[in-house]
């Protein structure tokens, strides 16, 4: 069964978009069939896996706004069996023309379902906001992944974050599950990323990732050559983190083991 997780966190510069490419790389070398979506008009999802905006006639905007289909619009990556809806500049004018549309906040979800049967795994990167983009997102998914940077002002707003999930729940999407976080852009020798994760176990008492995601320069770097950790340093400690969080999500959803 197809199982779509979005990724999710309006602040920006948390690992969101770094833990979308690389778990769904991580799922696509594990040898599942993965759509990664790129929800966020910055598109660092599309040229992180190595496809240029400015090369693309079609992206997911002309899909949200019912000018193509998603057929039409998804790409091959580097990587056997991860394909990318790819995020184009127009997606930045969707916030403004989805706004007086009927239904606006269920596009996303009735574009997936069109093709939710040929992927074990869609993952959407959704933008660093709480606008009608990630509002799609969040009613496209079954699942929220919210990654968490191991920073200072990390937990800001993340209250926030989790009273729009819930108002998404109680209004438009009943069956929506937080499956949690996932810490990133960790170093163990820093006493206040300690300190966040225990802050952290407060929100997500039962539903942290046990794969933590370390500060690592090569993740910083393996966007800038349009490729994932796997193919960028795939002995490097990025990788094996990635590598075993893709590992509980498959033990979470196909062998049905809690965190």
């Amino acid at each position: 069964m197809t199982q779509i997780i979005s990724i999710v966190n309006q602040k920006g510069g948390v690992g969101k978009t770094t833990t979308a490419v690389n778990l769904a790389a991580a799922l696509s070398e594990a040898g599942k069939f993965v759509l990664l979506a790129d929800l966020d008009p910055q598109g660092n999802a599309t040229s992180g896996l190595g496809l240029r905006q400015e090369n693309l006639n079609h992206g997911l905007y002309h899909t949200l706004v019912g000018q193509r289909r998603i057929h039409d619009i998804v790409q091959n990556t580097a990587h056997v069996g991860l394909r990318v809806a790819p995020a184009t500049p127009d997606l930045a004018g969707a916030n403004v023309e989805l706004v007086n549309v009927e239904g606006r906040e269920n596009k996303l979800a009735d574009i997936l379902s069109e093709v939710r049967h040929a992927y074990d795994y869609i993952i959407i990167d959704c933008p660093p906001s709480l606008g009608i983009l990630t509002l799609n997102g969040l009613v496209a998914a079954d699942h929220i992944l919210i990654p968490v940077q191991a920073e200072y002002y990390a937990l800001e707003g993340l209250g926030q974050l989790l009273k729009t999930i819930e108002l998404v729940k109680n209004n438009l999407k009943p069956n929506l599950n937080v499956l949690g976080a996932v810490l990133t852009m960790f170093d163990s020798r820093n006493r206040l990323s300690g300190e966040v994760l225990g802050e952290l176990y407060k929100y997500f008492p039962n539903n942290i990732f046990r794969s933590v995601i370390p500060r690592t320069v090569r993740l910083a770097e393996a966007p800038s050559f349009g490729q994932s950790i796997f193919h960028y340093e795939p002995s490097g400690k990025g990788a094996k983190a990635y590598e075993r969080l893709g590992r509980e999500f498959l033990d979470y959803f196909e062998n049905k083991n809690s965190f």
